[in-house]
């Protein structure tokens, strides 16, 4: 890598170019930089090009306004005129409430890496702005504050913006509830603030997740979009704001309590990565972030197995006996990971008790844990172990034992949730005792892998005794002892589980290598939950299961073709008493597990594309290998239409110049013996088109009910001549 140093004595207008996105930041020695463009790449840019870009981005003064045109910073400043969101809040004992950056240092390396060194000297503050453009276009933004003043400074918001055109009319992000996670919701850009605020202690299943603008109309592929995301698992906001000066941007930081952090003089605090996807579409948009996570150091390596987890097949039915059956049926239909659930430590006989005693217990596991791990291996499946180390039971040894190092306010003990207060990892004898008792499990049994769980938000976390806000500072624990524990043990996969998907962000997926979508494996929910989680999560890393026929969550009853195509557009797992499964069920789930090992290396290497169906009672989700000769689409039908027959999809992301073999992947026998199913004129054959006349025109489709889906497969066919075989 080359790093330049460029002077301050006057302005620079730096180009990052990277991954077919171009971003132009304006660094003035009187100020803090201002991005003047973001979005599709511009290719080389002369100086003369760079100065017009900045002067067609500065706006004229107005009336009733500043003498001086508003500039508007990666970190707005009211000492600039700029009345809107500011992106530095805080004082020194009431002083120093609104400072003005100016630049003292710039270092740009390889035109997709760009620091500035600022300083406010009358405030007593510095901070460094880092941007970094990675291969893929997603665009990073961090930004650490330093106290150079003797006097503390009190830090209440830390947040970053990005600009977006006026073109930007719509507004796409996220809410949700328990079994019902990132549910878009689609609002008017208009003048105003917009903000989302998080104060679970992590995202939540509420969480706003990705919040992204865009042209009027905006879909998978079509319009354009500049979308936003704060990688970050505790305590989050995000913004998006217009003004009546015509300023519109986007922007995001932690949400920090009251007296969260307080900066004595040299103390710094650093800002959550914001990352930023811009795209022709949100397809577009999403494939930035997932190549991002597929070059990060924690990508899971190798094939993702499918897993067996016990929670919905035992529960708290724990023992050799009961488990003995579940095991030999799962080696039968190909399970290749077996996961034991919440209740094999302590006094857990239910969610009551327990949670903080890492033993395993005499009582359900009088040997140890030693012969179910060896029955495991005797069937060619590893095993996984349950965990939920940032909670605690009152009822539990631990909680007798240090009743200190629960998270409280003071005297009082938070509301409980599922029974359950909050460990406090910020304590350093606590953060050693789960690092010790987890490592000391993984040490004497084999454990390839930890469902990692977190049920209950953070109320009232406060660092005993002082009871000061402790959410930052307990987040940071978390991801040492993520990081510990798999540096202790390599080859290590954790699972990220909060209540189902309320802890999913870019920054959990640096260290760990699975998320649990959701609670909910209903596969009516999981359609929507999985096509939205999906926007930032590749599929390898969400894991989606067959459930029980009838969901535990919804009651719902569902054919096995149904659940199976639906957990086959992720990390496939199963979560289901299979030992109560007909011979006939088993037979067809081994045959959905040996089609999935056969193209999951299609599934977790490809480019996720979705089609913008105007029929809303029709999902169509594919994924294209990376050299475009190959795919596999998912046609899933979630409720009637208004239509019959549904009539054509189209089949998005495949080279429009080539010719491909369309066919009906039919696992578990023919399909029309089963369900009444009604195929379409091509359905038993194949048909051969271009690409271009897939993405365009498409395929008829068939006959389906509600709650059914089939599955495509599309191969390339070469110069062969296109005609229906």
């Amino acid at each position: 890598m080359s790093t330049t140093r460029i002077s301050v004595a006057r302005a620079h207008n730096v180009h990052l170019s990277r991954g077919g996105v171009s971003v132009i930041a304006d660094v003035s020695p009187d100020g803090f930089p201002i991005i003047r463009y973001w979005g599709a790449e511009l290719g080389s840019l002369s100086d003369a090009d760079l100065d017009m870009v900045a002067l067609a981005d500065q706006r004229p003064a107005v009336t009733n306004a500043p003498n001086a045109p508003i500039q508007v910073s990666i970190l707005p400043e009211q000492s600039r005129g700029w009345m809107g969101s500011q992106g530095l809040l805080g004082h020194h004992d009431g002083a120093g409430f609104s400072p003005r950056f100016r630049a003292t240092e710039i270092r740009l390396t390889d035109m997709h890496s760009l620091d500035v060194d600022t300083v406010d000297q009358e405030s007593g503050l510095g901070i460094l702005l880092e941007m970094r453009l990675s291969e893929d276009g997603l665009l990073g933004m961090r930004a650490t504050v330093t106290n150079l003043a003797p006097v503390a400074y009190q830090l209440e918001a830390l947040t970053l913006f990005l600009p977006v055109p006026i073109d930007a009319t719509e507004i796409l992000d996220f809410s949700g509830r328990h079994l019902r996670e990132r549910s878009p919701q689609r609002t008017a850009f208009t003048l105003g603030s917009r903000v989302r605020e998080g104060r679970r202690g992590k995202p939540g299943v509420d969480s706003s997740f990705l919040t992204a603008v865009g042209t009027q109309g905006f879909g998978f592929r079509r319009g354009e979009v500049w979308a936003l995301h704060v990688a970050w698992s505790g305590n989050g906001r995000t913004i998006v704001e217009r003004s009546s000066e015509g300023v519109s941007m986007i922007g995001g930081g932690e949400l920090l309590h009251p007296g969260e952090i307080e900066l004595l003089q040299g103390d710094s605090y650093a800002s959550p990565w914001v990352a930023a996807s811009w795209g022709e579409g949100l397809d577009a948009v999403s494939a930035r972030f997932h190549s991002f996570l597929r070059h990060s150091e924690r990508h899971p390596s190798g094939p993702r197995p499918v897993v067996l987890n016990t929670w919905e097949a035992v529960y708290f039915e724990h023992s050799i006996e009961t488990l003995r059956d579940l095991v030999q049926r799962a080696g039968e239909v190909g399970i290749e990971r077996f996961v034991l659930d919440d209740g094999w430590f302590g006094s857990r006989r239910d969610d009551t008790s327990g949670l903080g005693d890492w033993y395993v217990s005499p009582d359900v596991w009088p040997t140890g844990l030693g012969e179910l791990i060896s029955l495991v291996h005797s069937h060619g499946m590893d095993f996984g172990l349950w965990f939920e180390p940032e909670m605690i039971n009152l009822d539990s040894e631990l909680a007798r034992a240090h009743p200190e190092w629960i998270m409280t306010t003071g005297t009082r003990f938070a509301l409980p949730a599922r029974s359950q207060q909050v460990l406090d990892l910020t304590h350093p004898e606590a953060f050693d005792y789960l690092l010790e008792r987890i490592d000391a499990l993984l040490t004497e049994y084999d454990i390839a892998f930890i469902k990692w769980d977190h049920n209950r938000d953070l109320v009232d976390a406060g660092h005993s005794p002082l009871g000061r806000a402790a959410v930052h500072n307990q987040t940071l624990a978390l991801y040492r002892l993520l990081d510990q524990l798999q540096e202790r043990h390599p080859g290590l996969e954790i699972e990220s589980c909060s209540s189902g998907g309320g802890r999913v962000d870019l920054e959990i997926l640096q260290h760990t290598q699975r998320i649990w979508a959701s609670d909910c494996i209903d596969p009516l929910e999981r359609q929507d939950i999985q096509r939205w989680t999906g926007l930032i999560v590749p599929l390898e890393y969400m894991g989606s299961h067959v459930g029980n026929p009838r969901a535990e969550t919804t009651g719902r009853v569902q054919s096995l073709d149904f659940r199976a195509a639906t957990a086959f557009f992720g990390s496939f797992g199963v979560e289901w008493d299979i030992t109560q499964a007909t011979e006939t069920d088993r037979a067809e789930l081994a045959a959905w597990i040996s089609a999935y090992k056969a193209h999951r290396q299609l599934l977790h290497t490809g480019t996720v594309v979705r089609s913008d169906h105007a029929d809303p009672a029709i999902y169509v989700t594919g994924v294209v290998a990376d050299d475009h000769s190959e795919a596999l689409f998912s046609i899933a039908s979630l409720t009637t239409s208004e239509f019959a027959p549904l009539g054509r999809v189209t089949l998005p992301g495949l080279d429009e110049q080539r010719n491909y073999q369309v066919q009906a992947l039919q696992i578990g026998g023919p399909r029309e013996e089963r369900s009444g199913f009604v195929e379409a004129s091509w359905w038993s054959r194949s048909i051969t088109a271009s690409g271009r006349v897939l993405a365009r025109v498409g395929v008829q489709t068939p006959v389906l009910r509600p709650e059914e889906a089939v599955l495509l497969h599309v191969t390339e066919l070469g110069n062969d001549n296109i005609q229906e075989q």
